[in-house]
């Protein structure tokens, strides 16, 4: 009996990944492919897949009968979802790479929090002004993070990461999570020391429906949900009307999650003090966008989670995902396909 599991690979792994992978078992037959389309992949090749590794390339579900297991190389999974396979093959298991890029987006959220807490922007354009100003000490009296308030909207691994580094900082950590009665991690990867599995970083936990319950004592507000039709416009006008007017907010999940109208008009307001956002509800953000002329926002091109390590942190999730698989052990990152994450 055949027992060769065929895994196509849609990204560039390089040879030294490539072998760490092949190593985990003598039945991995890898196949990489570099393709922008499904239509580049041979019929016989897509007809022979069991498990495939890609970003947001798929078939359609006739040409992949044997196909069992999609590994995503992103976190966010709503564009793979939206795609016909998942709908005609609900039985189809579907992970995501959550987690492997928790610690370098909770890094940029400090490094947004941080620079407009200590006034960074006003900085550097005084500097461009060679501007010593005389009252300096008001005009660039800091918020303190040590005893401020962080808000995490949604407690998953990148929420998790952002909490290890609040506590490090001395903050109170407040965060929503669907069940607020199971703190801990569950069936997700996580890299040892970077998050908080068990939950036990956090001060209290509030259910979605509780948002401005929790935004309204908070000093600073991380957004890291998954854009689903749930939370699709979730951080809305009401939620920016009773934030504190010191208030920063940053968007390191999916532009679609916060109502941008409101956002700017908050900002415009000064109902809330600043923002970092990495991401938009239409990417790249138009140049249009009063976003880019205000100066108490730190744009970024959705590079949040980037990282010289990404695929070296991809393909040792793969792995442990394989390993699980092949031992017939429950899959990290396991996708629920009804919820959207």
């Amino acid at each position: 009996m055949n027992d060769t599991l065929n895994v196509l690979i849609l990204v560039d792994f390089g040879e030294d990944l490539l072998s760490q992978i092949r190593a985990l078992s003598p039945k991995l037959n890898l196949i990489r492919k570099s393709v922008s389309s499904p239509a580049e992949i041979p019929p016989e090749v897509w007809a022979s897949a069991d498990i495939l590794y890609t970003t947001v390339i798929v078939p359609e579900a006739e040409v992949a009968p044997r196909l069992r297991w999609v590994q995503a190389h992103y976190a966010g999974v709503d564009k793979l979802l939206s795609q016909p396979l998942f709908k005609a093959r609900p039985d189809l298991m579907l992970t995501s790479a959550s987690g492997i890029h928790a610690s370098t987006i909770a890094e940029y959220s400090f490094a947004m929090m941080l620079a407009l807490a200590r006034k960074i922007p006003l900085m550097l354009r005084m500097q461009k002004q060679a501007a010593w100003t005389a009252d300096r000490f008001e005009l660039y009296l800091p918020t303190e993070l040590r005893g401020a308030t962080l808000g995490i909207l949604g407690y998953g691994s990148i929420g998790r990461a952002t909490a290890r580094l609040a506590n490090a900082f001395g903050m109170q950590v407040l965060a929503t999570k669907r069940d607020v009665k199971r703190p801990s991690d569950g069936e997700s990867y996580e890299e040892p020391g970077i998050g908080d599995p068990e939950g036990t970083l956090v001060d209290r936990l509030y259910p979605p429906e509780a948002l401005k319950s929790m935004v309204s004592q908070c000093d600073f507000v991380v957004v890291t949900l998954p854009l689903t039709l749930e939370t699709k416009g979730y951080f809305g006008a009401e939620a920016f009307a009773v934030m504190k007017k010191n208030a920063v907010l940053i968007n390191v999940a999916r532009g679609g999650i916060v109502d941008e109208e409101a956002l700017i008009a908050a900002l415009q307001n000064k109902q809330i003090a600043g923002a970092g956002l990495d991401v938009f509800e239409e990417e790249p953000l138009p140049a249009k966008s009063p976003l880019w002329a205000m100066e108490n926002v730190i744009i970024s091109p959705h590079i949040a989670g980037n990282t010289s390590r990404y695929h070296e942190r991809a393909a040792a999730m793969f792995v442990e995902n394989l390993r699980r698989y092949l031992n017939k052990n429950p899959l990290l990152n396991r996708v629920e396909t009804a919820r959207g994450y």
